[in-house]
């Protein structure tokens, strides 16, 4: 399988949650005093394993076996809910729990410290191995998101989760919200975030507790899950020699999607394929029962990790009465918000732009910044690769439809309005939108979308990048916690987004709190760097650069990522300083 090179960590996925009121409840006046107030509880919280025996598959061209070994975290009582945020970049991230006093919902602080990042609670779960013999023969510790692929396990749990369905690892997230629903449980497998155990094959004993830290913080009981663990060798020459060409195609498939749910968070094929599935995606694995619902930007999708085997197969659509409290189009995470289609035609009447809730676009540092070649193509040239994104802190969606007169080769773009029931209260031009047949593209772009600029030491142009057209898609979950962020936007890749050659319209959402990243390894994502000399610059990403879209602030749009290039030619390098906290290039 072909591995793209990128510094992006995953959606890329989610967080965004309604402002939690903290209300004090005092009782009755008893001999003119005062009871004190209820303790606050939190959910109750224990660990169970699925099934007491897992086979795990280590394959000779890639040795080592991932530890996915069916233990899952239950929460009963109340949901488990965090609030992962940070102030800025210069702030650590820190975490806030949703507990329940006498039934409203209270915020409690955990200790600064207890996470670093998104994408998990650290060293959540402790496992080792012992062999037939009693021998011990590893011990590790992973990380836990609860937002992993998750099912209830209860038949009167609420029917779908409102909480997100992956945990964001994009270096410049800003806030996400992790959460299991009541009466559901989350898979504890760390999946892409952790390395291959190298076990030979043989047959084990797996113990998997909860690290003392997380099990004083959450109340959980000191009880081990074990599971009988058998490990088999196989390879791929093997597999085509006993299984013959009529199954190689649908192993490959398998084999694929083993290895791509395993691998380091990669970008998304969706913006680098068109719109057919990505390999990853067509492969997941088949006991998912989430399947693979967040995206890393314009490359691979990676699948989920297996759900339970009792959870729904496909989230039912509805939501509970009591949950389904939103508007169209906009969602508090309790239910998905509906999707907003493309019109048939082009809008008639007066534009207009109505004073309503409109998008405000902003710009995260460029990373996943490296030096490539011009290889076959364009001998001789080196160029600045990088990952970008522009993201929509709300708090309305953008939405912008294409329309295509027959036989004109570019749409005219408009941006559309609407209020706060959901309903279209205007529109106005906005540019245009074209179709980009490269490899790695093969959808609509709309133009002027954002620019990227090379500057130097003292802010003024060097190099202008050509790309300044987009497919948008919610690839990145960037803050969840913004006013009107939707936990689970439709358009996460661009099977649901961007048209086909032959549309006549097109509809492109960037939903609240979601981001679009263009990694490094796509087409126009680099500037040729040639003929720049050795020194410091600054790559710029600047959204709407010719301010056609109507926001609620448009001096927030750009966002700088200091560099310094060295070396030679066809020998460049690039040093990354930290940006702030976030040491990520």
């Amino acid at each position: 399988m072909t591995r793209r090179r990128t510094a992006r960590l995953r959606r890329t996925l989610l967080a965004g949650t309604t402002a939690i009121a903290v209300t004090a409840v005092t009782a009755g006046i008893v001999a003119a005093a005062q009871e004190p107030a209820k303790a606050a509880t939190g959910p109750k919280l224990s660990l169970v394993a699925a099934t007491t025996s897992v086979t795990l598959t280590s394959w000779k061209e890639e040795p080592g076996v991932f530890l996915d070994l069916g233990t899952y975290l239950i929460a009963e009582g109340t949901p488990l809910e965090l609030q992962v945020t940070r102030k800025s970049y210069k702030d650590p991230v820190t975490v806030t729990q949703t507990v329940y006093e006498a039934g409203k919902a209270k915020a409690k602080k955990l200790p600064l410290g207890t996470v670093k990042d998104f994408s998990g609670l650290p060293g959540f779960t402790e496992i080792t191995f012992t062999d037939a013999a009693g021998k011990k023969v590893l011990t590790r510790s992973e990380s836990f998101c609860p937002n992993n692929a998750s099912g209830r396990v209860r038949p009167d749990a609420p029917s779908t989760s409102k909480y997100p369905e992956s945990c964001p690892t994009n270096p410049f997230t800003l806030g996400s919200v992790w959460g299991v629903q009541k009466g559901w449980a989350a898979n504890t497998y760390a999946a892409s975030y952790t390395e291959r155990a190298q076990l030979p094959a043989g047959t084990y004993t797996a113990k998997v507790g909860v690290a003392k830290k997380y099990r004083d913080l959450f109340g959980i009981a000191d009880k081990a899950a074990t599971v009988k663990v058998t490990v088999v060798e196989r390879s791929d020459e093997d597999e085509e020699s006993s299984t013959g060409a009529m199954s190689r195609s649908a192993k490959a498939g398998e084999h694929a999607g083993h290895r791509a749910g395993h691998q380091a968070p990669t970008a998304h094929t969706g913006h680098g394929s068109g719109h057919a599935p990505a390999p990853a995606e067509a492969a997941a694995p088949v006991t998912s029962g989430a399947g693979p619902s967040y995206n890393v930007g314009h490359g691979p999708l990676k699948a989920a990790p297996p759900a339970l085997p009792w959870a729904l197969k496909k989230k039912q659509q509805s939501a509970l009465s009591q949950q389904a409290r939103d508007t169209g189009g906009q969602t508090d995470g309790s239910r998905q918000a509906p999707a907003r289609k493309p019109l048939s035609k082009r809008p008639t009447g007066e534009p207009s732009v109505p004073d309503v809730p409109k998008p405000d676009l902003r710009s995260l540092p460029a990373y996943g910044i490296t030096i490539s070649d011009g290889g076959t193509d364009i001998p001789g040239k080196d160029y600045l690769a990088f990952s970008a994104n522009v993201w929509n802190a709300g708090p309305a969606q953008l939405v912008v439809d294409g329309f295509r007169s027959p036989g004109k080769a570019k749409m005219d773009a408009f941006q559309y309005f609407y209020d706060a029931k959901g309903k279209q209260v205007g529109y106005t031009p906005t540019g245009t939108m074209e179709w980009d047949p490269r490899p790695g593209h093969v959808h609509w772009h709309f133009t002027d979308f954002a620019s990227y600029r090379l500057l130097k030491a003292d802010k003024k142009e060097a190099v202008r990048s050509g790309k300044e057209a987009f497919c948008l898609a919610n690839t990145d979950a960037i803050d969840y916690t913004v006013k009107n962020a939707n936990w689970h936007p439709y358009n996460t890749d661009l099977a649901t987004a961007c048209g086909e050659e032959n549309s006549i319209s097109v509809r492109e959402v960037l939903d609240v709190g979601s981001g679009d990243t263009y990694t490094q390894d796509l087409p126009g994502q680099s500037f040729d760097i040639t003929t720049v000399p050795n020194g410091t610059y600054y790559i710029q990403v600047l959204a709407n650069p010719e301010k056609r879209l109507k926001e609620t602030n448009l001096d927030n749009n750009t966002a700088l990522r200091k560099i310094v290039l060295g070396g030679k030619p066809g020998q460049r390098t690039v040093t990354v300083p930290a940006h702030d906290l976030v040491n990520a290039n």
